[in-house]
């Protein structure tokens, strides 16, 4: 039998209609959440009724802090937020109210709430509209955040994340929805904070997020059988990973970072950090990051393109890396 395979639109759709249909307590509301324009939330309106899948106006402060409020009084939100750029309105709703009630209330008060942020470059949307953000979100306390980079991932995280009793932030690549793969029918769940080697080696380790995983394969490829590149994907941020991460280094002794999100401060900056301090005796070169400068990021298609991290790029690193 032919194993399935469907687009990360549509697994992420399949894991909406999977526990909207087991849970009536999770509602969906955004802006166009009801037609559906990414697909993801394609036909829920007319499965389900508009009483749970409801269009919010152009208010991100509004309507993700009526998700705070849904999830503090007993139910499971997802809200659909159209860029994770548009989040920086609502910071306080967010980063306050969202990710440290729980904590503020003694744990008394639980949020229960998904927030799904679409981010990343690649379509020429300028300085507002392109940026990954993640690092900002993950810097704080109170939130957990996830970052699927294939389809099987993609349902899997999500129904983790409407399933458990925390604050999410959940990550969509915009350039990853056509992408397709193998995802069982039924619901199953993938764990917070259990990293993904993708590709085994013994040359070089590889930890990339998001869009930035497949474009690591994709280096891993064409270096072999020169170089031997080991390709680990976190899955989730926050919580991390950091056992396999030290593991393959160990094994390797050599580690790149990919990450779409600015340098500065960056989950790069973080990984290696943890590598300097936890796996220093393991290292023997320097670690290497290859992320976004800290500029905005151009309309340009061309000056977009010179600036984001590449599979060239990443070629580059490595083979300077491993000599």
């Amino acid at each position: 039998m032919a194993e399935r395979v469907i687009t990360y639109s549509e697994a992420l759709n399949e894991a909406h209609r999977l526990e909207m249909a087991s849970n009536p307590d999770v509602v969906v509301f955004g802006e166009n959440v009801s037609s559906g324009w990414r697909q993801v939330t394609k036909g829920l309106k007319e499965e389900f009724g508009r009483e749970r899948v409801r269009d919010a106006p152009i208010t991100e402060t509004a309507f993700i802090g009526m998700g705070v409020g849904a999830a503090i009084m007993g139910l499971k939100p997802v809200v659909e937020l159209m860029l994770v750029d548009f989040g920086l309105v609502a910071m306080d709703q967010i980063l306050n109210q969202m990710a440290k009630s729980h904590y503020m209330s003694g744990g008394a008060v639980k949020v229960p709430m998904t927030l799904r942020a679409v981010y990343g470059a690649g379509t020429s949307s300028a300085a507002t509209h392109s940026e990954s953000l993640y690092s900002l979100f993950a810097h704080m306390p109170g939130i957990k955040v996830v970052i699927p980079s294939n389809p099987y991932d993609a349902k899997g995280l999500l129904i983790e994340s409407i399933r458990g009793d925390d604050p999410v932030l959940f990550m969509e690549h915009r350039l990853l929805y056509p992408m397709e793969g193998v995802v069982p029918e039924e619901a199953y769940t993938v764990p917070f904070g259990m990293a993904n080697l993708v590709r085994e080696g013994y040359d070089v380790t590889v930890v990339a997020t998001g869009l930035m995983v497949g474009k690591a394969v994709e280096a891993a490829d064409e270096l072999s059988p020169k170089c031997s590149v080991e390709v680990i994907d976190p899955r989730t941020i926050v919580p991390l990973d950091e056992e396999t991460i030290l593991r393959s280094l160990s094994k390797t002794g050599r580690l790149v970072i990919v990450d779409e999100d600015y340098e500065r401060c960056g989950f790069s900056a973080e990984v290696a950090a943890i590598a300097a301090e936890k796996g220093f005796q393991h290292l023997d070169a320097p670690v290497v990051r290859v992320a976004t400068p800290n500029v905005p990021i151009p309309y340009s298609p061309v000056l977009e393109k010179h600036l984001l991290p590449s599979k060239e790029k990443i070629v580059k690193a490595i083979s300077q890396l491993v000599g």
